[in-house]
């Protein structure tokens, strides 16, 4: 399966990337390396760096609201867990389509949000909040969370109650408790989780074109617009390749760097 349904098109998608591009939207089979010298290019360079920057800050954020409210849902009761639990998968079977414009007309002028915050007295009228960086940010936020809990539902639900209850018996407060000891047990899964909704992010395509202005579109949607519309597919294969190295690179590394923090301890 590995091999027919990666390694082939992997191959297939490296080879292209060293093909020549040739006028008329057509290329030729070839060996260069003209389309990896264009990241040179201080575009796609920017374009890169973004995605990374807003990937990285999405996944922290994520990791932060729903790793406490995971902690909070698996403290209450089996009955009370869920209908939280049924309100997130019901959020997974929701598709990036609906999600990018249902919240494109949550965050509008004419139908959204800021009608309730004008009417409230908080700002003189309603204005449109999209598209910006910051609906951006919150449409990437809102993608990963569910899948966050649930990678944190089963670590925290297998949590020996013993050991919080030992911290504050020896005098540690709720939020010490938290922060100096259940966090560091989980280091692993939260680390898991951090990496998935980064890779997840960093392939968001229709998120940034619905909730985002063009320099806040991630390198997902230029490979795409190479492909597509602008018929340069070898330099998309490009793209994508070195997308991939580097979100590689990008994993390999802070996976090292939480292992060496695991064997320091």
């Amino acid at each position: 399966m590995l091999l027919l349904f990666f390694v082939v098109p992997f191959g297939i998608m490296l080879a292209v990337s060293f093909f020549h591009q040739v006028e008329g939207g057509f290329y030729e089979p070839g060996f260069e390396l003209a389309n990896y010298a264009r990241f040179l290019d201080p575009f796609f360079g920017r374009a890169l760096l973004f995605s990374l920057w807003i990937s990285v800050l999405a996944a922290v954020i994520v990791i932060a609201v729903a790793f406490p409210f995971t902690y909070c849902l698996t403290r209450l009761r089996r009955r009370a867990q869920i209908p939280f639990l049924v309100f997130v998968l019901a959020v997974l079977s929701l598709s990036e389509v609906i999600i990018g414009f249902a919240w494109s007309t949550l965050l509008s002028r004419t139908a959204g949000l800021s009608n309730l915050v004008a009417w409230a007295g908080l700002i003189p009228r309603a204005q449109a909040w999209t598209p910006s960086f910051g609906a951006l940010l919150m449409g990437l936020c809102y993608l990963g969370f569910p899948y966050t809990v649930l990678i944190l539902f089963p670590p925290l639900s297998r949590l020996d109650p013993e050991i919080p209850e030992a911290s504050r018996t020896l005098g540690a407060s709720p939020l010490r408790t938290f922060f100096l000891v259940i966090v560091p047990v989980l280091r692993a899964p939260l680390l898991g989780a951090l990496i998935m909704v980064f890779v997840f992010n960093l392939g968001a395509y229709l998120l940034p074109q619905v909730l985002g202005r063009p320099q806040h579109w991630t390198l997902s949607v230029h490979i795409s617009d190479q492909a597509v519309f602008q018929s340069n597919l070898p330099f998309a294969a490009a793209m994508a390749i070195f997308l991939m190295l580097f979100s590689l690179a990008f994993i390999g590394l802070t996976m090292v760097l939480g292992g060496r923090k695991e064997a320091a301890r």
